[in-house]
């Protein structure tokens, strides 16, 4: 049992961290005073949230470190907090960066990318996008507007003819000499005036380029250039502006019901709305902290930062988190709470974005429950599980096998907690002993963290069953975690062998000779089948990546004047395997060390590979 002593810690600002046993970090957070801040938790009338409650009594040891600034603790919180991930830190359940668009203007023919990572490197970044839909229909109307390339400059050029995009209008050609550079670069200041949201001054400058053109009687060009601009005011028409000149703002909306807080983020470019994002938050803090610790977790990732973040309320310490905001993105970001006008509304808008998402999400919650309600039911399961976890194991006659763990939390994926394994000690194929081995690493490390499923589902039958029920007897597990196993459907025929037929897929359970089967197109079934199929395809994509890592490693291996010290050298220079490969022949040759013959055979050998 803990004891507390209030004198043991310093008054000064930082980070404190509470540990259970084993050193497992169960909560980090920041403090302006640490002493005062802890004891709170532990005074006479004590923290009344039941969560801090549950958290105490499994605190063993409370570690602190001091900081100059209360900025350097928010932003060593945030670093420990992605390093650790405690059990009861605020988790953003879809915790992903969002799609961006990347233009570099330093290129000589720029191009839009996808990416996922906001980096300072110089180039252009517009967005977020939060569903790749969006993002994606974005870039239809801009290529139809302004047809930029689409692919690598290298790979393009090495084509014997333009791209197909070229051949439908959607791509100007720059890499076979299609377009001239200085028309090309009136095209990229096209997009990037749409992107930013200035369509008037786009739209503008095409009449006058029609004008011009139907002038001088180029009336292919001058009907090109009329197409473009009804593009441009047709894709206006269907946004909504919500503030003239308002530039780029994040406004955040909360709604709090039940224990429950609903957060809603308005995304707000160039004065329109591009998109919305809703959390789901069951952490019982007070508003200000919840709002706070959010905050930092949202923008903690590469993502876009606005100018402006608007708040229903200002929590303690918002100047210190405009401050960091402000160094993320390298130019200053306010953090607001407005009181009147025209964002305050957009403030309230996204509040009753909050509520909406909150009652949607109720109905789907209780949809869900009656799902694994019936689960329960139909399987023999003790209670009704709250967390589901599947296995699967992948490998090729033996090699880079690999384990799979896909979790629903309440009948949602819960991508955050998936789970990879490498296998350590199986050699060849022996699916049986690698699902020992990940079924015994991952609830050995449940038991220490306290963190074990309700329900494991097996991809497979009899046997697969067998393995997991003996694990959970050796680990004292039995009757505490549910157990099924899940078959694939069986074809079968007809006694005169013609009419096919396809069984259903069959749910084994420990004790029982015959499987269960669930009615076919149920909901229940459904969500069984497709924990089962995340299961394998997660096994599968990390199998694919490892046997790529692999074979663009033996490729390094095979080519003669590359020995360990090169190969070396070229992963520091590159950064991986995978920009290796993707290497311009320049790029080879221009990497010190590297002689030119050498750098000619590891491109050609590279080629080679990506043709067979």
């Amino acid at each position: 049992m803990f004891t507390f002593e209030a004198a043991k810690y310093p008054t000064a600002s930082g980070v404190y961290i509470m540990k259970g046993e084993q050193g497992t970090v169960f909560y980090v957070g920041k403090a302006k005073n640490l002493r005062s801040r802890l004891r709170s938790y532990f005074s006479e009338h004590g923290d009344s949230r039941p969560q801090i409650q549950f958290l105490l009594k499994r605190v063993c040891d409370i570690e602190t470190i001091v900081t100059d600034t209360e900025k350097e603790a928010l932003i060593l919180e945030n670093t420990l907090i992605k390093k650790y991930r405690p059990r009861y830190n605020i988790n953003l359940r879809d915790d992903k960066t969002y799609l961006s668009l990347r233009l570099d203007p330093r290129e000589e023919f720029p191009m839009l990318q996808l990416v996922r990572r906001v980096r300072r490197d110089g180039a252009l970044y517009f967005g977020p996008y939060a569903s790749s839909t969006a993002v994606r229909a974005t870039l239809k109307e801009i290529y139809r507007i302004f047809p930029l390339r689409r692919h690598p400059f290298e790979t393009c050029r090495r084509r014997t003819r333009p791209c197909l995009y070229y051949q439908i209008g959607q791509c100007s050609g720059p890499c076979h000499g299609k377009i001239s550079a200085a028309d090309y670069r009136r095209l990229v200041d096209g997009a990037l005036a749409l992107l930013s949201g200035r369509e008037t001054e786009v739209v503008a400058a095409l009449r006058r380029q029609m004008t011009v053109a139907a002038e001088r009687m180029a009336f292919e060009e001058a009907a090109r250039l009329r197409d473009q601009v009804r593009a441009i005011e047709q894709t206006v028409e269907r946004q909504k502006v919500v503030e003239s000149g308002g530039g780029d703002q994040d406004v955040i909306g909360l709604h709090r019901e039940g224990g429950e807080v609903e957060i809603a983020i308005l995304f707000v470019r160039e004065g329109k709305v591009i998109d919305r994002r809703s959390y789901n938050l069951e952490w019982r803090l007070d508003e200000e902290e919840l709002l706070s610790t959010f905050l930092q977790r949202f923008y903690g990732r590469e993502v876009c930062i606005p100018d402006r973040v608007l708040l229903p309320f200002l929590p303690e310490g918002s100047e210190v988190l405009a401050d960091w905001l402000g160094e993320q993105r390298g130019k200053k970001v306010q953090v607001l709470a407005p009181q009147r006008g025209a964002r305050r509304e957009l403030v309230a808008l996204a509040a009753r974005n909050a509520e909406e998402s909150f009652r949607e999400r109720g109905s789907r919650r209780e949809a869900r429950q009656g799902v694994l309600e019936e689960i329960a039911t139909r399987l023999q399961l003790s209670r009704v599980p709250h967390r589901i976890e599947c296995f699967d194991i992948s490998n090729v006659q033996g090699r880079f096998s690999v384990g799979s763990m896909a979790v629903l939390t309440d009948g949602e994926p819960d991508k955050a907690a998936y789970r990879h394994f490498r296998i350590r000690s199986v050699e060849g194929s022996d699916d049986y002993a690698s699902l020992y081995e990940v079924l015994r690493r991952r609830l050995e490390r449940g038991v220490r963290e306290e963190m074990l499923p309700d329900f494991i589902l097996m991809d497979g039958g009899k046997g697969q069953l067998t393995v997991v029920c003996t694990v959970l007897d050796e680990l004292g597990l039995a009757g505490r975690i549910d157990v099924a196993g899940i078959a694939k459907s069986r074809v079968m025929a007809n006694v005169r062998g013609k009419v096919v037929e396809r069984s259903e897929e069959r749910f084994f359970l420990p004790g029982r000779k015959n499987p269960v089967n669930l009615r076919q197109g149920s909901p229940a079934l459904f969500m069984l089948e497709r924990l089962r199929d995340e299961a394998h395809r997660f096994a599968i994509t990390h199998h694919r990546k490892l046997r790529r890592s692999s074979t663009l490693g033996s490729v390094l291996e095979e080519i003669p004047g590359i020995g360990e010290k090169r190969r070396k050298a070229l992963l520091k220079h590159f950064g991986s395997l995978k920009a290796i490969q993707a290497a311009t022949l320049d790029e080879l040759r221009a990497m010190p060390g590297l002689p030119a013959g050498l750098a000619e055979r590891l491109f050609a050998a590279f080629q080679e590979r990506k043709s067979s």
